[in-house]
């Protein structure tokens, strides 16, 4: 009765199971907590990174409106020098204009200036640049001419005696333009029109030595004709046809050497007139003329100068400098 009974093992167990157990449920309870918070810091971070993006881009877009400011500050700054840079220069053309009234005002007030003398001096110079042009563009001879004669009457109309001199300075250009003479277009374009005249008729010396020689000469002369090549003109019509074309040639050429005024082109259109000639003339008495009118153009200056053109003109624009 006294003897004691085995204790039973299963209780342990029981506790060992238990605690296996509960480390389970703890390392579950601490993976979910753990999936958890790692889900809870992702969905912080992204959060986080959506506030710093829309931080950015609202940062980015502040910026590129101060650069846009910026741009248009810059802008209205150029526009406003610009505006500044034409007001100055409006302001600067009103000061000139200004000053320039005030001289004009200035002169119309001094009692030696007359408005009908200004005007006439105006008139004056415009008549003595006009004939200066003329001489000095195109040579016109006549024109610089006609220009000091339409000049000279309205100079002697003007009674101040600061223009005396002016006169006699005129008078002493019209008198050097009056020497040079004729126009030597003029001369040379007569002369050649003379050396060119009477080309087209047959020359007459062969039936005229035909007409003087014995009965016996003219019989045999119209079966054999003999005569010097070199003392003789070209007889036969196409030859002489072609010898006056080329010399219708060389006269147009030589024509516009004289309107050009061009001495060397001159010379080489009369040497050559004058080589035709000899062809076309030779035996001819009236070569010899032909070749005296040839030596006188080539001696013609077709250039022409006076040593007093244009000082009319710089002494009135001299005195109404003073």
């Amino acid at each position: 009765m006294n003897a004691t009974s085995p204790t039973p093992s299963a209780p342990p167990r029981r506790s060992r199971a238990g605690g296996l157990l509960w480390l389970l449920l703890f390392a579950i309870v601490l993976g979910a907590a753990s999936w958890y918070g790692w889900q809870q810091w992702r969905a912080q971070q992204a959060r986080i990174n959506a506030q710093t993006l829309q931080l950015q881009e609202a940062e980015q877009a502040r910026i590129d409106a101060l650069r846009s400011a910026q741009q248009a500050q810059a802008q209205r700054l150029q526009q406003a020098e610009a505006t500044n840079r034409v007001l100055r220069d409006e302001l600067l053309g009103i000061g000139q204009r200004a000053a320039l009234l005030e001289d004009s005002v200035s002169k119309l007030a001094d009692p030696d200036r007359h408005g009908a003398q200004s005007l006439r001096l105006d008139e004056i110079e415009l008549l003595l640049g006009i004939g200066q042009q003329r001489l000095l563009l195109a040579e016109d001879i006549d024109g610089a001419r006609r220009a000091l004669s339409l000049a000279a009457p309205l100079l002697a109309g003007i009674d101040d005696p600061a223009y005396l001199s002016l006169r006699q300075t005129l008078a002493q250009e019209q008198a050097a333009m009056e020497a040079l003479g004729a126009d030597p277009r003029v001369r040379a374009n007569t002369l050649l029109g003379t050396l060119l005249a009477g080309l087209q008729a047959v020359p007459a010396t062969a039936a005229a030595g035909n007409a003087r020689a014995p009965w016996y000469e003219r019989l045999l002369a119209r079966v054999i004709r003999a005569r010097p090549t070199a003392g003789a003109g070209i007889e036969q019509r196409p030859d002489r046809e072609a010898a006056l074309a080329m010399l219708q040639v060389e006269a147009t050429l030589a024509r516009a050497a004289i309107e050009r005024r061009d001495d060397a082109a001159l010379d080489v259109a009369l040497v050559r007139i004058d080589a035709g000639l000899q062809r076309l003339l030779a035996g001819s008495p009236g070569l010899a003329q032909k070749q005296r009118i040839v030596a006188e153009l080539k001696a013609l200056p077709l250039r022409v100068d006076s040593p007093l053109s244009g000082s009319t003109l710089q002494q009135l624009r001299a005195l109404r400098g003073q």
